[in-house]
């Protein structure tokens, strides 16, 4: 029976962390059969064919006819498994009697058939390899999951081929625990807002540790690190009471230099209460000015800029105006 943490997937449990086993790289084609070997070949046979045809038509002995198209069939083959051609970006890793012989390519180069076996063909190019790290616990203990993409390229062709079986899977391996390794060394915070040196630190780390493969990791960046849901809110919500600390401190700061405005205002006025009593009837006057206003007055402001005997006058003045217009009429 199995056990309750293996999966189906073939992934792996480790230090309270969940690592992804790495997707398994693409078959490599040790053969590299060429369409130019291919063409001579089938050149080779058609004419060994046609020969023995044309040959047997004309009364020529079974014997010569057999030597002509055996020769024309060694030449073919001979062409079909001696010519190779590599691409440009590629190295061709060649072993004779099971000891390395030598690197060729890029272009046409021959080999000897049965004596020289090519084990590898070595990919230059700058590669990119996904990696990711999930449930992987910080050094604050919150786990986190991290996605990142890592370029690298092979610039020793014999090292990559001979001192590693095999490069892609054990670089994709390296990522992955150097990923691990960064995460538990981090805090949450410093893993959000740190990233440029999260990716500095593993490039560095699985540098050092697929040099001697003869591969060099050009960069590494993090694509996306993802918290745990509830976490996630209780940061919004802390951001959002933070933003609403930094607005009543705002506020705060603003009421003070008002009250700072008025306390000096009211240095002015002081010793002339005839300039304080003119603003506040200037006041009075541009609250009235709006249709339908409404003012209220504190009863204090009535006694001490006397507000009253000033309603009553205009009030007089109004009814001696109305009066004066009656009798004329």
């Amino acid at each position: 029976m199995r056990n309750k943490n293996a999966t189906a997937s073939g992934e792996e449990i480790m230090g309270g962390g969940k690592l992804l086993k790495p997707e398994k790289p693409d078959k490599v084609d040790n053969q590299h059969f060429n369409s130019i070997a291919g063409t001579i070949f089938g050149v080779m046979m058609a004419a060994a064919i046609i020969g023995a045809i044309a040959m047997q038509e004309k009364g020529i002995s079974d014997s010569t006819i057999g030597i002509y198209a055996g020769v024309l069939m060694c030449i073919g083959i001979i062409f079909l498994f001696s010519l190779k051609v590599s691409n440009q970006w590629e190295k061709a890793v060649i072993l004779r009697f099971g000891k390395f012989h030598g690197l060729r390519g890029p272009g046409v180069f021959w080999i000897i058939p049965i004596v020289d076996n090519i084990v590898n063909w070595i990919d230059q190019r700058v590669m990119v390899t996904p990696f990711a790290a999930e449930k992987t616990l910080t050094k604050d203990t919150v786990p986190v999951d991290v996605d990142a993409v890592l370029f690298w390229m092979v610039w020793d062709a014999e090292k990559a081929s001979l001192e590693v079986a095999d490069y892609r899977a054990a670089i994709a391996w390296a990522a992955q625990t150097a990923l691990r390794e960064i995460i538990g060394q981090m805090d949450l915070a410093n893993i959000l807002v740190g990233r440029s040196k999260m990716d500095a630190d593993l490039q560095h780390i699985i540098d050092e540790r697929t040099t001697p493969w003869g591969i060099s990791v050009q960069s590494v960046e993090i694509r996306d690190v993802i918290i745990p849901q509830d976490l996630e809110d209780t940061m919004s919500r802390q951001a959002q009471a933070e933003r609403e600390r930094q607005a009543r401190v705002i506020l705060g700061e603003s009421e003070k230099q008002i009250a700072a405005s008025f306390s000096e205002a009211s240095e002015a006025y002081i010793d002339n209460p005839t300039a304080l009593h003119l603003r506040a009837m200037n006041m009075l006057f541009e609250g009235l000015k709006e249709k339908g206003a409404l003012v209220i007055v504190p009863s204090s402001a009535v006694e001490s800029m006397n507000l009253g005997g000033l309603t009553g006058m205009v009030s007089l003045a109004q009814n001696t105006i109305v009066e004066k217009g009656t009798s004329t009429k």
